[in-house]
């Protein structure tokens, strides 16, 4: 067996003996994971899960350099497409993002969400993601221009589905079922602590990667698989966060994601530097620096979140940006403190009579600020990409 065909190529896997700036951060990670939308009301919490999903899906197709902005998704979540194939894939593309994380966050609050670190799991991720694509999203042409048939859920295993990725030379289609159990069984979540399993988290998604299990779609599905793997760890906080808008952002600007994958790439430096086929001096750098982006996510969430402040937001939204009563914002910062609020209650608050009651409840209802289960229903707050700029200001990119 060539070294390139030996599993052990992707070792170190795990930081056996973690410095004290990643058991730091582990700490902080942890903590402030937890203290994440602790103060919230499930339902609020749920409806800020959702706008979450959204700006995960939309930082993920940045990543992959597709430029789909959230109106764009959000349409594509009620079946409205663009009518350029193109624009139109991209769209499906987002929709199955979105559709594949809710089944992430509803698995784990259920208790069925299984091992991510394993084949079948990663399999799984990668056909449901790819479930209702187009045939064109099925297949790649390559540089030389050779034209591969993608099958979703199917891990490459013809020479035809070789390719070189950037610099780096995954391992050849015959070995991936091997790395791939190697993979499983240096990060199953049985075999490690709460906090080896955020250096897993870390640590998996660049070895992920590297070995390239799929023709195509490794990207979506490594931050699909991250996602989940920080369910697991205990710091998914409802869903209240994304790893995607700090990779595509970086912590000193938009080319960092790639260039700390690139230096994780690196072979071992001498033998001061572990005993694996890689550098674990290039292994903790990208391990402090992945937990440090996922930190400084949680923290931007709380400061977002923070249930005083945006209480003002939206009061301050209703009345200024959709011109309602001031009881109107009240009514609304009432309903996001309590998670829902029946209607006939929403409208004796909102005005005198009931008449002028059910229309400002109609108004925000069209305004897609409320929505309720059914007509008749308990209404609740629905954050959308419309009240992004004033509500969540740099969730997205300004102008998007």
């Amino acid at each position: 067996m060539s070294p390139a065909e030996n599993p052990i190529r992707i070792e170190p896997c795990l930081l056996d003996a973690p410095p004290a700036q990643v058991v730091d951060l582990i700490a902080e990670l942890g903590q402030a994971a937890v203290t994440l939308g602790n103060r919230l009301h499930p339902r609020s919490a749920q409806s800020l899960g959702e706008l979450v999903a959204l700006m995960n899906c939309y930082y993920s197709n940045l990543i992959e350099g597709h430029r789909t902005r959230p109106r764009e998704i959000e349409r594509a979540l009620t079946n409205v497409f663009d009518a350029d194939p193109v624009r139109r894939d991209l769209q499906v593309e987002a929709r199955s993002h979105i559709r594949v994380q809710a089944g992430l966050q509803k698995a784990f609050v259920e208790g069925t969400l299984g091992d991510p670190s394993s084949p079948d799991f990663i399999r799984r991720l990668h056909s449901d993601f790819y479930e209702g694509a187009s045939p064109s999203m099925l297949r790649l042409v390559r540089a030389d221009g050779t034209v591969v048939e993608m099958t979703p859920g199917q891990f490459r295993n013809d020479p035809s589905h070789d390719n070189v990725v950037g610099f780096h030379h995954p391992p050849p289609s015959a070995s991936v079922e091997a790395f791939m159990q190697h993979f499983h069984n240096r990060y199953r979540r049985d075999s490690l602590g709460s906090g080896m399993k955020m250096i897993a988290l870390a640590a998996a998604h660049h070895r992920f990667n590297f070995i390239h299990p799929f023709p195509d779609g490794n990207g979506r599905v490594s931050r699909l698989m991250s996602h989940a793997m920080a369910l697991d760890a205990g710091i998914g906080a409802h869903g209240l966060w994304s790893i995607s808008r700090g990779l595509a952002r970086g912590l000193t600007d938009r080319s960092d994601y790639m260039r700390m994958m690139n230096r994780a790439d690196a072979p071992r430096e001498g033998d001061t530097d572990g005993r694996g086929n890689l550098s674990q001096r290039a292994l903790i750098e990208f391990v402090v620096w992945f937990l440090t982006v996922a930190l400084d996510q949680v923290r931007f969430m709380q400061q977002l979140f923070d249930l005083e402040q945006l209480s003002e937001r939206l009061q301050t939204y209703v009345s200024q940006q959709l011109g309602m009563t001031t009881e109107s914002g009240r009514v609304v910062a009432e309903i996001f403190h309590r998670g829902s609020m029946p209607r006939g209650e929403a409208t004796r608050q909102m005005a005198n009579s009931e008449r002028r009651g059910r229309e400002l409840l109609s108004q925000l209802v069209d305004h897609g600020l409320l929505r309720s289960e059914t007509p008749k229903g308990d209404v609740f707050l629905h954050f959308s990409s419309a009240s992004c700029e004033f509500l969540f200001p740099q969730l997205f990119p300004v102008g998007e």
